[in-house]
């Protein structure tokens, strides 16, 4: 499970984290998808629209579905930009590790901006709820959930 956690964190950090809503595959059903691949595993994150929008994560191991994680999320306030609100989040999803594997990381801070990140459960099986205050306001939220697979 060590392997797999290392592997899953260095997946978040190379795909969206990196380069969300610029370097994504687009399907042709319109789905956008990063992919990261290492040894045995390989990730792909597919996910459809900007704001609202849904998704998932998919780990394969040795080319089977291993473990899944669903999503959902949307920004709340237009009183910045979403391309800040988008630019914040990807600094905490940067900080992913592995107490918490599944998105940012507990709590963050940067100037003005507070990420919550709130998970109940393990990695074979958890949901949780992120959240992005600016200014004490409530400005963006996601909700997740999932596990292994067989």
């Amino acid at each position: 499970m060590k392997d797999f956690k290392r592997f899953l964190i260095k997946a978040k950090k190379n795909t969206y984290a990196l380069s969300g809503e610029r370097g994504e595959s687009v399907l042709a059903d319109g789905a956008k998808e990063l992919n990261y691949k290492s040894e045995n595993f390989y990730y792909r994150d597919r996910y459809y629209g900007s704001d609202p929008f849904v998704g998932e994560e998919v780990v394969f191991l040795n080319n089977k579905p291993f473990w899944v994680m669903n999503y959902s999320g949307r920004c709340l306030e237009t009183i910045i930009s979403k391309s800040e609100i988008y630019s914040f989040l990807k600094k905490c999803l940067k900080k992913v590790n592995a107490n918490n594997p599944f998105r940012g990381p507990s709590e963050y801070q940067s100037g003005e901006y507070i990420y919550k990140n709130k998970t109940k459960g393990d990695i074979d099986n958890f949901y949780g709820e992120e959240l992005i205050c600016y200014k004490n306001k409530k400005i963006y939220e996601l909700k997740y959930h999932g596990g292994l697979v067989e």
